[in-house]
């Protein structure tokens, strides 16, 4: 489960990088993130609209010790208004305005090439070329070439518009790439930049610079020596909540260290880390509190700005920490978190086991835990779908109501805004589009709010869905949406309860009229906020600017990537404007009294527009003597925003250039009441909007003043009457052509009062609510508003037995916990009852003293039916689960005959440890046959019908557990066999493993072929499990004296025997184990002695052996003759011949029947 949430802030973080591309995120709220890593995804516009971006990494809302920077972001803190950019994983981006900004500058170094926007090329003039002023002259014609500024000027001919600036070069720092800004904001001249050269090929910061200015920019001093001139830094982190309170982190490469500084950068201490930070999470509130997060998944805290640091916890999942919220959690040190797949709460400086709370009974999917707000979501996976469930304000966990065949494939909560849940799922048959669906207060109940919503895949992997949340207007959202596989923006005011397209611009810059009809064509916007507002995609508004948006977007059909312009409007989106054909940034000044432009270019440039009647005339100003490279800006934190400085170069071979301009010097005075002027907000006509006529002062488009710090907006309101408008559809309703919300298909109005306790009350749903934070009153209201109705009585129904963990397993010996729901029926008055299905069973009273769950243990390992049954005095209904319950599989073994019968079956047993671990899956493997054959019982009979060798594999899965094991089968149609036996100093070295009895096969086998003169392919040796060792040694007839046939094979097959026998009883079969041990081998006597095993793993397979033996009396070997289709009699010769065929028979099956006896 993803989240996203605003931030507000003009300060905002910036990161300009070495690629002429730069980002900024929001003013830090309860943390910041210095970088934004290209594989993280935290950077985002800082504007007061609110984008909406999924991210599935980072959390915007922290810093990262992470050394790979970005290389293409910047967002703009001077287009103020609230972002939706969704935070990763929950985390608030809450803090005060203008708190920080952390830039990335491009590197002037001699080595490093420009990347430029938009794959423009790189202009081969530069500024210190040859011809130093074509490259003026051709940024100038640019300037000028389109016919909107040519006729927008004041006049070409007239003196050239200046503007106050002051330029500063970072003299020495040529070589570094990457630069971090904290500008402190309101009532502070300082501002602090740490430059870094990072070295891409070794992923590391190699050199640093701390630099400081006490005068808004115009000046820089360098710290260095203040911290250490050998001291590498790597990030600047500052305290939301105190902007004099810094924190430097220096390479952990070299040194884990921090600096810390309480008198805005002036002076610093320094603190040795015991750990690697990776990320930090600051208090909402108090200043000195932080979280950090190591890179071997440990918490830490600290209570002391960093200076000392304690253990929180272990296993802590990434990005999963939240701080309690107050008002909701009891204490201000409690800290949210998942660990382990579990949701724990515990205490900031004693979260011990005793003290561990777990608001969630069961398991979570990992990664799942977000809290925003007051909602605390998790998700839990059941059957391959994914159950999201929600807690209102700390209360217990309830599943998220979303219409029932909605079937999520993902979900986003986008906003947690005034009490109320948006959220963006993603259904089974949609791919690139998703739905936003709203709640009621409760974040419980869904309902849609607009369909096939545009979605694409940032360049850091995160999802980035096309919603924006209008600043200063409450309510008013855009989004783009697909529709017949075009992407067409829309417009809402009612916080999506009614959704129009938007009328595109009635003339273009040249005064030409365009002729675009609804609903054939429109006007379409790019709502993807860009992270630099020095590159194309810029959609900006402003709280204290209300009604003000800008944006780049296109005419026609659907929205389009080629022909952008820059649009805006002044009324709330009723009327639209076309300013520039080209791609400009356009960013407020004076809390959105004026405007600024600078156009992206590759090319160098040193003028930007300037316009103060909300973009109907723009004016031209130089900011600079010398065309500048541009490569970010950066404005001043706060709504007044009235100076800014550009990042650039002269020349990719120059120092970094800051140029800071002073914009108050062309403000002749300060606004009075008389420069205002009154605008009602409306859409297309309707003024009641939200329930209410809103009426705001504007500043005349005719004035050129100063609003200053203290202007805030001014805003009344009237409220209106209810109308049906002000009324979405409630849970399980859908909205009908003719605009009736009727109910679904699938939806039963009575189930919402299955939770109804009897004697109680509750709300009868019309099929409708009203909108969230709708204030309209009178009217319609009693009619579409829910009434209070008495709790039927029912019988119990919808009765639900699960797992905590959503599975149908459990381990033995370990808890297992069921949780029971039930749908409809009173629950106090319903008493539940488990069988748990081994003779145990318990009954409550009634359904609410069960909410934390049925903890019971299994003892033995098999399948269980566990019911559970439900009942009041109206009825009864049972649920039953059957659950599997398990242990580990620690090992198995095969056990088969080393020596097989052609054509005859042979018995395989797969041997498990432990012997009941629960269900088992038998895969065998035969040779080379491509499929297996898959058992439920672990022996198999098979048939090889051919000689050979052949290797027999045996998977065994239990559970998520797959081991195996394998053998090496030989195949002969005739062979003869004896057991052997061994001086008794061989037990006294025998491990009984695998391994040592088949060196001591291949030991023996030499010994025997050296005594005997035997051919190595004729004799076959195999040393026996168990102790006392034994061992079995199998002969093959020579087939070139035998010639296949039975009457030669016979006697061929007595003479060698005779002959290896007639060694081993002369004790002429003799290896050396080890110097000083000395081994002989006998042909083993017919007596149990040498072949019976006390110990408890081997003595029933040795005499298993010892009566196969016994059976055919007492014969020294035993000749295998069995061939398919051939008279035993006629083969045998003899009656006599026949019994002994009969009695290897016995003996083979015995032996076969009982394969631990066949090891390699």
């Amino acid at each position: 489960m993803d989240i996203h949430d605003s931030a507000t802030g003009s300060g905002g973080e910036v990161t300009i990088n070495g690629d002429g591309e730069a980002s900024f995120g929001s003013s830090v709220g309860e943390s910041g993130e210095p970088d934004c890593a290209a594989e993280t995804g935290d950077c985002f516009a800082a504007g007061e609209g609110k984008y909406v971006r999924s991210r599935r990494k980072r959390n915007t809302g922290r810093f990262r010790s992470n050394e790979a920077m970005a290389h293409d972001k910047l967002e703009s803190t001077l287009s103020h208004g609230k972002v939706y950019k969704p935070k990763i994983n929950g985390h608030e981006q809450t803090g005060a305005r203008g708190a920080h900004i952390v830039s990335t500058l491009l590197s002037p170094n001699k080595n490093s090439k420009r990347r430029v926007r938009r794959n423009t090329l790189e202009p081969h003039n530069g500024p210190n070329s040859s011809q130093p002023n074509q490259s003026e002259r051709a940024g100038d014609q640019r300037e000028n070439g389109t016919a909107r500024e040519d006729r927008k000027a004041a006049s070409a001919r007239q003196e050239e518009l200046k503007l106050t600036s002051s330029t500063f070069a970072l003299t020495g720092d040529s070589a570094h790439n990457q630069a971090m800004v904290h500008w402190s904001g309101q009532n502070s001249s300082v501002i602090l930049m740490l430059t870094k050269l990072y070295d891409f090929n070794l992923g590391s910061v190699t050199e640093s610079s701390l630099w400081r200015s006490t005068d808004y920019g115009t000046t820089y001093e360098k710290l260095n020596e203040k911290v250490g001139v050998k001291t590498i830094l790597s990030y600047l982190y500052v305290s939301p909540n105190n902007k004099r309170k810094i924190m430097l982190l220096t390479d952990p490469e070299v040194e884990n260290s921090l600096l810390i500084s309480s008198d805005e950068g002036a002076t610093y201490q320094k603190y040795r880390l015991g750990f690697y930070v990776l990320s930090l999470l600051f208090h909402p509130e108090k200043e000195d509190w932080i979280l950090a997060y190591s890179q071997d998944h440990k918490l830490y805290s600290s209570v002391e700005f960093g200076r000392r640091w304690q253990l929180v916890h272990e296993r802590v999942a990434p990005n999963r920490f939240y701080w309690s919220k107050m008002g909701l959690d009891k204490e201000p040190g409690l800290i949210h978190l998942e660990t382990k797949a579990l949701y724990v709460t515990c205490k900031l400086q004693n979260c011990t086991e005793g003290n561990k709370g777990k608001p969630f009974p069961g398991n979570i999917d990992p990664n799942s835990l977000v809290v925003q707000d007051e909602y605390v979501f998790v998700q839990v996976s059941t059957g391959g779908r994914p159950v999201y469930y929600v807690s209102s304000k700390r209360d217990l966990f309830t599943p998220m109501k979303l219409p029932k065949y909605t079937l999520p494939k993902g979900l986003h909560v986008i906003s947690t805004d005034e009490n109320r849940v948006v959220a963006a799922v993603q259904e089974w048959n949609q791919n690139d589009t998703y739905n936003l669906y709203v709640s009621e207060a409760g974040g419980v109940y869904y309902t849609l709010a607009l369909e096939n919503v545009m979605s694409s895949m940032g360049p850091e992997g995160n999802v980035m869905i096309d919603l924006y949340e209008v600043a200063g207007i409450k309510g008013m959202f855009l989004a783009n949406k697909k529709l017949e596989d075009q992407a067409k923006t829309y417009i809402t005011y009612n916080k999506g309860r009614d959704w129009r397209l938007l009328q595109a611009p009635s003339s273009d810059l040249r005064g030409n009229n365009i002729h675009c009809v609804l609903p054939y064509c429109s006007l379409h916007l790019h709502l993807h906020v860009s992270a630099n507002p020095y590159t194309s995609g810029n959609i900006a508004s402003k709280e204290s600017a209300p009604g003000i948006i800008v944006a780049s977007g296109s005419i026609g059909a659907e929205l389009s990537s080629t022909n952008v312009s820059i649009f805006i409007t002044s009324d709330a989106g009723n009327t639209w404007r076309q300013i520039f054909d080209e791609e400009y940034s356009v960013l407020y000044l004076d809390q959105g009294g004026a405007l600024v432009a600078i156009r992206h270019t590759p090319l160098p440039i040193r003028h930007l527009w300037l316009s103060f009647d909300e973009g109907r005339v723009w004016n031209k100003y130089s900011f600079t003597s010398l065309p500048l490279f541009v490569d970010g800006l950066l404005g001043e934190p706060g709504e007044e925003t009235l100076i800014m400085t550009i990042f650039g170069h002269v020349s990719h071979r120059s120092e970094w250039q800051l140029v800071k301009i002073d914009f108050r010097s062309i403000f002749n005075r300060r606004c009075t009441e008389a420069d205002y002027q009154t605008w009602h907000l409306h859409d297309q006509g309707e003024p009641c909007l939200m329930g209410v006529k809103r009426t705001y002062l504007k500043l005349k488009p005719i004035a050129r003043c100063v609003m200053g710090k203290t202007h805030s907006v001014t805003m009344t309101s009237e409220p209106c009457d209810c109308t049906e408008s002000d009324f979405e559809c409630d849970y399980g309703h859908e909205r009908r052509t003719d605009g009736r919300c009727t109910p679904a298909f699938w939806f039963h109005p009575s189930s919402m009062s299955r939770s109804c306790m009897t004697g109680h009350t509750f709300l009868n749903s019309t099929g409708y609510r009203k909108v969230v934070s709708n204030n309209c009153t009178g009217g319609v209201v009693d009619l579409y508003t829910a009434r209070q109705r008495p709790c039927p009585s029912h019988a119990p129904e919808g009765l639900h037995l699960v797992t905590s963990e959503g599975t149908l397993s459990a381990t033995l010996s370990h808890n297992v916990t069921f949780l029971v729901f039930l749908e409809q029926g009173d629950g106090s008055r319903t008493s539940i009852t488990v069988d748990f299905g081994d003779g145990n069973g318990i009954t409550y009273s009634n359904v609410s003293s069960i909410e934390d769950g049925i903890k019971h243990v299994y003892k033995s390992v098999g399948i269980y039916r566990v019911a559970a049954t439900a009942e009041n005095s109206l009825g009864s209904e049972t649920a039953v689960l059957f659950l599997h319950v398990t242990c580990q599989l620690e090992y198995i073994h095969l056990s088969s005959p080393f020596v097989a019968v052609k054509n005859k079956e042979v018995n395989l047993t797969a041997v498990l440890w432990p012997s009941q671990v629960g269900t088992v899956t038998y895969i065998w493997w035969f040779g080379n046959n491509s499929e297996p054959v898959i058992t439920l019982e672990g022996s198999v009979a098979f048939t090889f019908p051919r000689e050979g060798t052949n290797i027999v594999t045996v998977q065994v899965a239990a559970g998520n557990t797959i081991l195996q094991d394998r053998k090496t089968i030989s195949v002969h149609e005739y062979f003869s066999s004896h057991l052997l036996a061994f001086s008794s100093n061989l037990d006294d070295h025998n491990p009984d493993v695998a391994e040592w009895r088949l060196d001591i096969s291949r030991v023996i086998k030499n010994s025997m072929v050296q005594a005997t003169g035997v051919k190595p392919e004729q004799l076959l040796v195999t040393v026996l499990p168990g102790l006392p060792t034994a061992a079995e040694f199998f002969l093959l007839p020579d087939k070139d004296q035998t010639e296949g046939k039975p009457e030669k094979t016979t006697p061929h097959l007595e003479q060698l025997s005779e002959l290896v026998l007639g060694a081993l009883y002369q004790n002429q079969v003799q290896f050396t184990l080890r110097p000083g041990v000395q081994i002989t081998v006998y042909a083993a006597h017919l007596s149990a002695a040498p072949l019976v095993d006390t110990s408890e793993n081997h003595s029933s397979s040795a005499m298993i052996m010892l009566l196969s033996v016994v059976v055919v009396g007492l014969a020294v070997f035993l000749i295998y003759k069995f061939k398919s289709g051939l008279n035993w009699t006629k083969l045998m010769g003899t009656s006599s011949q026949h019994k002994l065929a009969s009695s290897t028979h016995a003996v083979l099956n015995a032996s076969t029947d009982h394969p631990t006896l066949r090891d390699d």
